[in-house]
């Protein structure tokens, strides 16, 4: 029923009635360059991720009221995506200039896993639509899948000729897309990697 935004110019995230296009909220933040933003499944919260030489945070917010809840600061590289896992417990952001994913518990903000593997800056993250998978998308090509409870690598997807900037699981999980230099846009088999 909304829809978030981040207009860098203003340094705001703006939240919208999906029907009737209404700006309902907007929340001040203090980066100019969020480059993701992710409601949690039961739209309570709202996270974004910043990727600014000057901010290199991920802000949950609640998505009521527009207030700060937490301000995950301990990232030591640009964040270029967020994502909630389905069951909205735990949050993954990338560090995409020290090549790894983290995965954060979503109520404490707490590190709960680190998954590392990515030879260059990964650009997008997303869990499967079960929570039991992540993926990632790195600027070496590939696209990883991992374990979402142990961190453990399951998939290496490589079929790109360039960077791949974006992830995304199909609604049953059985597939996955991946976006990439040149236009291109590949479907996987998720649990073959074909």
């Amino acid at each position: 029923k909304r829809l978030a935004s981040d207009l860098s110019d203003d340094k705001t995230v703006k939240v919208w009635d999906a029907a009737t296009g209404q700006e309902v909220l907007t929340l001040k933040r203090r980066t100019t360059q969020v480059w993701s933003v992710c409601f949690s499944p039961d739209g309570t919260r709202l996270a974004s991720a910043s990727a600014d030489q000057t901010d290199q945070t991920v802000t949950v917010w609640d998505a009521a009221t527009g207030q700060e809840v937490y301000t995950l600061d301990r990232h030591t590289a640009l964040v270029r995506s967020v994502c909630f896992s389905p069951d909205g417990k735990r949050l993954a952001s990338d560090l995409s200039d020290d090549k790894t994913v983290k995965v954060w518990d979503a109520a404490t903000g707490q590190e709960v896993l680190t998954h590392k593997g990515h030879t260059a800056q990964v650009m997008s993250v997303c869990f499967s639509p079960d929570g039991t998978r992540l993926a990632s998308a790195s600027s070496d090509g590939t696209v990883k899948v991992w374990d979402a409870a142990t961190g453990q690598e399951v998939l290496t997807l490589k079929g790109h000729t360039g960077s791949v900037y974006s992830v995304c699981f199909s609604p049953d999980g059985k597939r996955l897309a991946s976006a990439g230099d040149g236009g291109t846009v590949k479907v996987w088999d998720a649990s073959l990697g074909q």
